[in-house]
């Protein structure tokens, strides 16, 4: 994250985890390029109303996971109350290990108003209607090894129910592909963030403290992120076609049309960055692009990314075309 904000915060909203970075904003514009690219679509108002509702719903598949770990402590307690209510029922059954409906992190995490607050106003009624994924995670859960050597542990502090939660969901919900499947099937932007949110709950969780309210994070560090999505969109939208001659310069032995399609939308999102928003470092800029062209595009994408966006930084540089203002700018 850039910045460092958190020092003007209240003691409360410190807390908060931040949900989205300016890499993942960047693989957002870059998406609802593409998309426009390959359409032929020229409305840029209603792709941007896209691109900032996909950004809003990545808080959507943010809570469902925080619902579905409340959701899979319900079922556990229904089977509890069912099994004291047996005709022959066993002393087990009588006299049930609670430890997991017990769990402190999970009761802060069930009474936390701003999680029931999002989830009441949105009308979140997924594992409801979809209440078989619930059964599978329990399931799952409750025939893992990591269940069993929990629920046998004689300790009982939060820092022990903390591990397990973080554990139960880094390796039964996260890597469940029947619960993959149906997110994707939920939200088509999602197939990109799930890896991303995955990430933020696991840092939510591991940043609760005993003494503190749970509180769902914030999707954006601040208005000038909420900010750049918009800036970034629009400004490579409308400069795009500019930069053709300036890519062709600096890669005299491609013709334009043997650049892969996401390499050509990186370079020109990246001189967007070098030309329009002089805040941005430009060796910031030229990192964030390498590594984004590594995961979405050829495997060769980051070397020649890296070689045409160096060129084209110490070109501009030279000629004053670009020009950085702030702190740590190379």
């Amino acid at each position: 994250m850039q910045g460092d904000r958190v020092l003007t915060l209240s003691p409360f909203l410190k807390f908060l985890i931040i949900m989205i970075n300016r890499r993942h904003i960047r693989l957002k514009v870059m998406q609802s390029v593409y998309a426009m690219q390959q359409s032929q679509n020229t409305d840029l108002i209603k792709e941007e109303k896209f691109l900032k509702y996909s950004i809003e719903k990545m808080f959507d598949l943010y809570v469902l996971n925080f619902q579905l770990l409340i959701e899979v402590q319900n079922l556990a307690l229904k089977k509890i109350e069912l099994s004291k209510k047996k005709i022959l029922a066993t002393k087990e059954d009588l006299n049930p290990n609670t430890k997991f409906v017990n769990n402190k992190l999970l009761s802060q995490i069930k009474t936390s108003v701003s999680l029931e607050g999002y989830v009441s106003l949105h009308k979140m009624d997924n594992w409801v209607l979809e209440s078989e994924y619930v059964k599978i995670i329990w399931d799952n859960l409750s025939g893992s090894e990591l269940y069993k050597q929990y629920m046998s542990s004689t300790e009982d502090s939060y820092h022990e129910d903390q591990i397990f939660l973080v554990n139960f969901f880094k390796e039964i919900i996260a890597p469940n592909e029947k619960l993959a499947d149906y997110f994707e099937d939920s939200m088509i932007s999602w197939v990109d963030d799930i890896p991303f949110v995955n990430t933020w709950v696991v840092k939510t969780l591991n940043k609760q403290k005993k003494q503190n309210v749970f509180a769902l994070g914030s999707l954006y560090k601040d208005d000038d992120d909420k900010r750049f999505v918009s800036s970034l969109f629009n400004k490579v939208m409308l400069h795009k076609h500019k930069y053709d001659e300036d890519v062709r310069e600096k890669t005299p032995n491609w013709e334009t049309d043997r650049i892969a399609d996401i390499d050509m939308i990186l370079l020109k999102m990246a001189i967007t960055e070098f030309l329009q928003f002089p805040s941005i470092p430009s060796r910031v800029t030229i990192n964030e692009y390498i590594e984004l062209a590594k995961d979405y595009s050829t495997t060769k994408s980051g070397y020649f990314i890296n070689g045409v966006l160096d060129k084209l930084s110490k070109d501009y540089t030279e000629t004053k075309k670009m020009v950085k203002i702030g702190r740590g700018l190379l």
